[in-house]
């Protein structure tokens, strides 16, 4: 029958032949909408659970940094304070002699910082462009301090700086068995940064290898034959060009040297050269000097000045941030 019509009405029977094809075509495009959809909506609702666990803390301590007495004791107020203050700020940067601690710890970081991306970076370049004894084996060795939890080693090195004696110098001076004494002083840090093997240098190391081997080698050949040495070319031209690389070392290096609190305990360094060490005794400090016993007000206080220490690090990646994003791209940590 079905044939009967299709020869009598081949008109109606192309028109039906186009409504079935429009109806399937229909047909994937809403599941395929439906599909779209869904997924969004699910990485919708993981990106949200994710930032919640990210920024909920930091919503949290920015929030209750402004409370005042009553909004603490408020069973009502949670995390909009009906009466907000600025006095948690006000003796946080007092106690924690905010200015002065500051500039220390911006000067000790910003020195560290500087003698990394200098130690790092030649070393990177080095294993990235010369070929010597031992290379594979060196640069293992720079994965491994990678890798290598630093509290497995925490305690050979609180000994060596304990009695720091290079090669029996100190010994074979005084005559007896003995060393010097570089706890409580910043210098432990700055003779490992020196050395290549301070906070996270193995890290830059690999960094600034992965740009340098990036780089075209034609750029070399031509230094070279205009008469440049080896440092000229390194200074002027190969790490002029590996300033998004610079950019990143230098974000991460200043951003761990101004967090570290590893190190800082491991080798007694002074709270005053350090900020994120001083925020540690911030509440015993308020309770002692200011007579404030209860820990729920003087938690309070620890929050503004949480959020006073990580402000400058929160403005250096705003200013920073294009090309901190365009160095981790070139770097190789990604991708």
């Amino acid at each position: 029958m079905k044939i009967l019509e299709m020869i009598k009405n081949p008109r109606a029977t192309v028109q039906n032949l186009k409504d079935d094809k429009q109806f399937a075509n229909d047909r994937k495009k809403a599941v395929h909408m439906s599909k779209t959809f869904v997924l969004s909506l699910l990485r919708f609702v993981i990106i949200v659970g994710i930032s919640y666990i990210i920024l909920g803390p930091i919503i949290t301590v920015v929030s209750r940094s402004f409370f005042s007495a009553e909004d603490v004791y408020n069973p009502v107020v949670y995390l909009f304070p009906q009466a907000p203050t600025l006095e948690n700020f006000k003796l946080s940067w007092l106690r924690m002699d905010y200015v002065k601690t500051l500039l220390n710890t911006l000067g000790y970081v910003l020195l560290l910082m500087l003698i990394q991306i200098m130690i790092t970076s030649m070393v990177g370049y080095g294993f990235a462009r010369f070929n010597f004894p031992f290379k594979k084996l060196l640069f293992a060795c720079v994965i491994i301090t990678i890798v290598v939890p630093t509290h497995t080693i925490m305690l050979p090195l609180y000994m060596y700086f304990r009695k720091f004696d290079p090669a029996g110098i100190v010994s074979l001076i005084q005559g007896v068995d003995g060393g010097i004494n570089l706890l409580a002083k910043r210098i432990p840090m700055f003779i490992m940064t020196i050395f290549g093997v301070g906070l996270r240098s193995g890290l830059y190391i690999y960094i600034f290898n992965q740009f340098f081997r990036g780089l075209p080698k034609e750029i070399e050949e031509a230094a070279f034959i205009d008469g440049a040495g080896p440092w000229y070319t390194y200074f002027r031209i190969m790490l002029v060009n590996a300033i998004p690389s610079v950019i990143t070392v230098a974000v991460f290096s200043l951003v761990w040297q101004y967090n570290d609190m590893f190190y800082s305990k491991l080798f007694l360094i002074d709270s005053k050269f350090l900020i994120s060490k001083k925020i540690t005794t911030l509440q015993a400090s308020i309770a002692n000097l200011d007579q404030l016993d209860d820990p729920t007000l003087t938690q309070l206080y620890l929050y503004a000045g949480i959020v006073l220490t990580i402000l400058p690090v929160v403005l250096l990646y705003v200013i920073l941030q294009r090309y901190f994003m365009e160095g981790v791209e070139r770097s190789g940590i990604v991708g």
